[in-house]
Formats: structure tokens, sequence, C-alpha cells
């Protein structure tokens, strides 16, 4: 009779082992999806192909936007306005109002500017998309961290019911030893007496 009610505790102590197990295999799961989520999101923003004029935008856009960019206009200025400068009369070419560096400052602006914009809203589409993936990810987790909080809920519980049966079942295993100590006890003192 003893052995039997050992064999089921042991059994509820072995439920419980696999109740950790089968939580083990749950995170794993939600972590592998994850993965896969993140992987799926990532290589769409590999795939994306640029256009010629796209390339040349984000490329104009970098040099325009760079200290390299700057140190050579104000080189090239410097060299335009002191050759206008120090030059004979006859020999110059844009005389000191400087009337065509004027213009060509102009037409670069005019054509430089709205590339950049051009790049800037590419970059902007790109952050936008980001944040859109960011926020599928996030729901995503969020949505798993519930479930996963659901699960682990369902499980303690289970263990929780198991931990009563396997009580309820020690209590009457000890009650039983307690019946069988006090009838001993008893035949122990009627046999004496």
């Amino acid at each position: 009779m003893h052995s039997a009610k050992a064999k089921y505790i042991s059994e509820l102590l072995n439920t419980e082992n696999d109740h950790l197990k089968k939580l083990n295999e749950i995170v794993l799961q939600s972590i592998e999806q994850e993965k896969l989520l993140l992987e799926s999101l990532s290589q769409q923003q590999v795939t994306e192909k640029l256009s010629f004029g796209q390339r040349l935008a984000d490329k104009v856009a970098r040099f325009g936007g760079s200290w390299k960019f700057i140190t050579w206009f104000a080189a090239l200025l410097i060299l335009w306005i002191g050759f206008n400068l120090l030059i004979v009369s006859r020999d110059r070419f844009d005389p000191y109002p400087f009337i065509l560096l004027n213009l060509l400052l102009s037409c670069l602006a005019a054509i430089q500017a709205p590339v950049i914009m051009m790049s800037q809203n590419r970059q902007e589409e790109k952050d936008r998309k980001r944040n859109e993936n960011d926020y599928v990810v996030n729901l995503k987790a969020e949505i798993e961290i519930r479930t996963l909080h659901q699960k682990i809920d369902l499980l303690m519980q289970e263990q929780f019911k198991k931990l009563i049966e396997s009580q309820a079942e020690q209590i009457k295993l000890l009650q039983s030893i307690i019946r069988e100590n006090t009838k001993h006890n008893g035949n122990d003192k009627g046999g004496k007496a």
C-alpha cells in the first residue's frame, strides 16, 4: 500500500518536471518566432532596389552635406575671387561684382536643393517603414508576452492543483500511518495488560 502511494507521489513530481519542460519549449518557440519575424523584416530592407536617380541623389546629398564639400567650395570661391581681383583687367573673365559667380552659385543652389530634398524624402520614407516595422515587432512581442503570461498562469494553476492533490495524498498517508501506529500501540497496551 505504501509503495503505491510513493509511486503516486513520484509521478506527481515527474509531472512538475514535465510542466517545466513544456514551459521551456514554449519560451524557445516564442524566441524562434521572434527571430524569424526580425529576419523577414531585415530582408525587406535589404532587397530595396534604387534607381540611378535615387543613388545619384544620395551621393549628392552625402557629398553636399560634408566638410569635404565645404572645404572644396570655399577653396574654389577664394581662387575665383582672387584670380578675378589680381589679374590684369583685360584677362578677367568675371570682374568685381562677380555676376558670373553669383549666377553659378544660384544655379548650384537651384539644382542641389531639390536633389537633397529627394534624398531626404527617401530617407524619411525609410524611417517611416522602419518605425512601422518596429511597431509590428513591438506589438508581436507584447502579444507573445501576454500569451506567455497566460500559459505560465495556466501551468502554475495546474502545478498548484497537482500540489494540492499531492498534499491531500500525503495527508491521507500520514493519517493511515497514524491509524496504524495507534492500532499498533493499542494492541501493545492491550497485550501487556
